[in-house]
């Protein structure tokens, strides 16, 4: 892994082991204003479709969550342009990471 910001590395951390807990195609995790951090991986349901990215926004939302400070995404395809949008929508110069699945930043 690229050397990261020791808060960012945690992030990219909990990202992978959300998604190798679960087997999703993403996992992901932010930081909020106050330092909180929020995890959660892809929902692919038939009625409902979340990248990891948008529900751990999501999550960071519906908990309170300030401002938010980094994002990580990670996973085979980490590009998430609704899940990045939302990142914005809250904060719109916090830091968003891509991984690979392994954590190696691209």
């Amino acid at each position: 892994m690229t050397e990261l910001d020791p808060e960012d590395a945690k992030l990219v951390t909990l990202a992978r082991s959300a998604r190798a807990r679960t087997g999703a195609a993403q996992g992901a995790a932010v930081r909020d204003a106050d330092g909180r951090t929020y995890v959660a991986t892809s929902v692919a349901l038939t009625s409902l479709q979340l990248s990891a990215l948008q529900v751990a926004v999501a999550m960071a939302v519906s908990s309170g969550a300030p401002g938010l400070e980094a994002a990580v995404v990670l996973g085979e395809d980490p590009a998430d342009d609704a899940g990045t949008a939302a990142v914005r929508d809250v904060s719109a110069d916090a830091a968003v990471l891509r991984a690979g699945p392994d954590g190696t930043l691209r």
